[in-house]
């Protein structure tokens, strides 16, 4: 089958592997579209190490080719979960099966979505309904994490709600703290058209980065700062501005990846205000189906985040998108056919 390979950093091309034979508790599923995310950019330039030759890709949607599960009928819209875990070990056995230490990520551990088939445990597999298009189905995985975060945080309505950075999941967050009936819900951003887009879909101010953001959280809030908010950039400086944008006691919802190992921070506004800090990784299974109601539902929206739609065989160009700071782009689409 094709697939797209990747040898070395930087080094991607289409090329042939064998096709997966399915095994017992699995199911083959034919790939028809997928997504790109700053981790398969990180795995591209070789800043998250990864073993030679992979198939990188952990979002995606399909169809089945073959199961062992009676449960699922040969082409079948489904969804994967990218997220394997052991289930025996402590963290699974506690619910915790994003945090599995034996466990895996399709895409960087495994071969993963950029091919035309991928092999997957049937607990890994959610159908979906018709509601949902094959090509937004792939932010579904998206929509996942982030709503993963929302339930450590648990957000009530009328809370002030900041979201720092409107990328794709900054604009999930905003839906998502809408959805729970916090008032306001600002995002934060120096992209004018990306605060357009969040006004679009349902924040209720929009304000941009730097000290002029963190001035207009305190204006929006009677000067308290906001009950919580959710840095979803992974930016140092962004981290800070969270940190000052917050109220005293509020709640802080680490969602961007940062890798950097030092920066400055204003720690004694950690102290002064006992902020909460919540850090959260990936995703339960749990919030598949959850994810997938709310977006068949109509209560988060991802058309509009789509858009670039590409073919497969043009994925080294599409991850090359991301390396440019492009204003008006948001989530790349693979097409697979």
């Amino acid at each position: 089958m094709k697939a797209m390979i990747l040898s070395a950093p930087h080094e991607l091309k289409v090329g042939e592997i064998a096709r997966p034979q399915l095994g017992p508790g699995q199911v083959l599923v034919r790939v028809i579209n997928s997504g790109i995310c700053g981790t398969d950019l990180k795995i591209f330039e070789g800043a998250i190490p990864v073993r030679y030759p992979l198939v990188m890709g952990h979002e995606m949607v399909g169809e089945v080719a073959e199961s062992t599960d009676d449960t699922l009928a040969k082409g079948q819209r489904v969804v994967v979960d990218p997220v394997v875990y052991c289930g025996v070990c402590p963290n699974c056995r506690a619910g915790q099966t994003n945090l599995c230490p034996n466990g895996s990520l399709l895409g960087r551990d495994n071969n993963g979505g950029f091919a035309d088939y991928i092999l997957v445990p049937r607990s890994q597999v959610f159908p979906l309904p018709d509601a949902i298009d094959n090509q937004i189905a792939p932010l579904i995985q998206v929509v996942t994490v982030c709503l993963h975060g929302h339930r450590l945080v648990n957000i009530f309505p009328g809370q002030s709600v900041v979201v720092v950075g409107l990328g794709v999941t900054g604009q999930v967050h905003v839906q998502l703290a809408k959805a729970w009936g916090a008032n306001p819900v600002i995002g934060v951003t120096r992209s004018a058209w990306k605060r357009k887009l969040a006004m679009d879909l349902g924040a209720d101010l929009t304000l941009p980065g730097g000290a002029d953001g963190v001035r207009g959280v305190m204006e929006a809030t009677g000067g308290r700062g906001a009950d919580m908010v959710i840095e979803s950039t992974g930016v140092v400086p962004a981290i800070a501005d969270a940190i000052s944008m917050a109220r005293l006691g509020a709640t802080i919802m680490m969602f961007g990846t940062t890798t950097v190992t030092q920066g400055s921070l204003p720690f004694y506004q950690l102290y002064y205000k006992e902020l909460k800090l919540i850090n959260t990784r990936a995703a339960k299974g749990e919030d598949f189906p959850a994810s997938i109601d709310l977006i068949a539902r109509g209560i988060v929206k991802l058309k509009s985040l789509v858009t670039h739609v590409v073919p497969l065989s043009d994925l080294k160009n599409a991850i090359g998108m991301l390396e440019t700071d492009a204003d008006q782009r948001m989530k790349i689409i693979m097409d697979h056919q």
